[in-house]
């Protein structure tokens, strides 16, 4: 996972999805939203062995086949066609997240001259470059190599130490929370490459205490996940709630929201009150925007965002790689084109649900069923009852406030 999850185009071309271009002044058809965010996968293993991992343990494992490194060729012909496809859509600013398994086993040595080469190649663009990192490799000299680089740095972190170890542990099962704790403790005395930390969500763990966990870190953003699950793979519930995970999340909202002033930013809790205001979303969690990001696996190929590899093996696959085809190639395939038509790719029952465009039918993967992503999401009861509690406090602080004068 990366630092956010996936952002959506800036700004938005509206939360009906992607933009439609008249002809003939009768009909229409759907105008593809250009990529923004380019995750490369630079190392294809890891050194922890996380047991929700949506890249090595859940249905599709085929990463553990891929090339162990993106090979010099592949990485310049990524460049190129990273070039090509910001100068031809006349895009002034991209995301570009080094991405794993585990980017730090490349050595971050590596991963400057990397960012440097990405630079070069779409100037006079602007390229925000991140490293998403488990944290155990992030020493104090590789910390101020990226830093130096201008290359942010996020973390993952499930809470304390008994909440992160219960599921982010070393394959041989020891505690990786030594080494991430001391990678956040550096992190924290350079704000400026400080990215921020995700969390996912453990219903084991008490919520105001992650979060202020996390919050001890000082991280400018945390940003809160729901374990990858769907239909086929159900995620585990506890107790008679109906919707644990967003009960669970409900109680981390009102931690952060009751706190003044609030000492981090919690991108989900803001992408919640940004759609209930009538914004458009810029998360993939959420809302309707066009997804507008896209993976080049270590052996060159496009992918599609990682997370699909919870959903079935091949959901990812493109049949296309940077060697053959360019960006805008990957924009027409079936599979990205539903995933930028925002409603019209909803089940009926979503479409019809009032809440539908905050919710957007939740996280893509998380609707999978029996071969199709035309399903509410697994998490459908916790997301209504997030956003329920969400609107309810703000409709309470909003009929508290001062009427202005007339």
């Amino acid at each position: 996972m990366e630092f956010g999850d996936v952002t959506m185009p800036g700004g938005g071309r509206g939360s009906m999805g992607a933009a439609t271009v008249a002809e003939g002044g009768a009909s229409t058809r759907p105008r593809p939203v250009p990529f923004s965010e380019f995750i490369l996968k630079v190392h294809s293993r890891c050194n922890l062995a996380c047991d929700y991992c949506y890249m090595y343990e859940l249905a599709d494992r085929s990463a553990l086949a891929d090339p162990l490194l993106m090979a010099p060729d592949v990485f310049d012909n990524a460049c190129e066609r990273i070039r090509e496809h910001v100068h031809a859509h006349r895009q002034t600013a991209v995301r570009i997240v080094l991405h794993g398994g585990e980017p730090l086993l490349v050595g971050a040595p590596n991963l400057v001259r990397m960012a440097s080469r990405l630079r070069e190649a779409i100037a006079p663009s602007q390229a925000q470059i991140t490293v998403q990192t488990n944290g155990t490799l992030l020493t104090r000299h590789a910390l101020t190599l990226l830093a130096d680089a201008r290359v942010r740095i996020g973390v993952s972190l499930d809470g304390d130490r008994t909440a992160n170890d219960r599921h982010r542990r070393y394959a041989s099962g020891r505690s990786s929370y030594d080494e991430v704790d001391r990678a956040l403790r550096l992190l924290a005395e350079r704000p400026d490459a400080y990215a921020g930390v995700l969390c996912v969500v453990d219903l084991a763990a008490d919520p105001r205490q992650t979060y202020e966990a996390l919050l001890s870190y000082r991280p400018p953003m945390v940003d809160f996940l729901l374990p990858h699950a769907n239909w086929e793979a159900p995620p585990p519930r506890r107790g008679a709630d109906p919707s644990p995970y967003g009960t669970w999340l409900a109680a981390a909202f009102d931690a952060w929201y009751d706190t003044s002033p609030r000492l981090t930013r919690v991108r989900l809790f803001e992408e919640l009150i940004n759609l209930l205001f009538g914004g458009r979303s810029r998360t993939e969690s959420l809302g309707l925007s066009p997804v507008a990001a896209v993976v080049i696996n270590t052996d060159g190929a496009y992918e599609q965002v990682d997370t699909l590899r919870s959903t079935y093996p091949g959901a990812v696959d493109t049949d296309l790689t940077v060697f053959t085809d360019t960006f805008d190639d990957v924009l027409h395939h079936p599979a990205v084109i539903a995933r930028q038509i925002g409603v019209d790719a909803l089940a009926a029952t979503c479409r019809t649900c009032p809440v539908h465009r905050v919710c957007g039918a939740g996280n893509y993967p998380h609707r999978y069923r029996a071969g199709s992503f035309t399903n509410p999401s697994v998490y459908c009861p916790d997301l209504l009852h997030l956003i329920a509690h969400v609107e309810g406090r703000l409709r309470a602080d909003l009929a508290t406030m001062p009427r202005g004068r007339s």
